[in-house]
């Protein structure tokens, strides 16, 4: 399943969870927002499943529940598949290499040097050292630091 970048939620923080959590801890997470023990839900919150609404909510706020609960939803379809979760983990890390690392440049993978010897793709750095990405790793990484300094650029296929 490929994300949408542009404007993508913190399917972690729907959940009130965190990436370290286990299968059991996110399923566990996951039900208590979309389910809510009824007890639970009196005492102090919100219950969120459309079909445990309550009668007299206004109509605004029955949609606000929907929608979080579709969120909800969403993020357990993310996070509960291993491969979802996976794939989206990974977006998550480059997102946050590109705001804690300088972004060089972007650069197309043509616009690189191929290295039949090595079997990979070299650009130079402004620095003198080299940015390096096998064939292989260019499916799955789209950041490539620099071997020598903190730059990183981001290759586009």
């Amino acid at each position: 399943m490929a994300f949408e970048r542009i404007n993508q939620k913190d399917w972690y923080k729907i959940l009130g969870a965190k990436p370290s959590d286990s299968p059991a801890e996110l399923k566990r997470k996951y039900q208590k927002l979309a389910l809510l023990d009824a007890l639970h839900c009196i005492a102090r919150d919100i219950l969120y499943h459309p079909d445990k609404q309550e009668a007299d909510v206004a109509a605004g706020e029955a949609e606000e529940r929907v929608q979080r609960f579709i969120e909800i939803d969403q993020a357990w379809k993310i996070l509960g598949n291993e491969q979802t979760k996976k794939e989206y983990d990974l977006q998550q890390r480059e997102d946050n290499l590109t705001k804690e690392w300088p972004l060089h440049e972007q650069i197309y993978l043509e616009d690189m040097c191929w290295n039949e010897d090595e079997q990979l793709y070299t650009l130079s750095c402004r620095c003198g050292g080299n940015y390096s990405v096998s064939k292989s790793e260019t499916k799955d990484v789209s950041l490539v630091c620099c071997d020598t300094c903190s730059l990183v650029i981001e290759i586009l296929q």
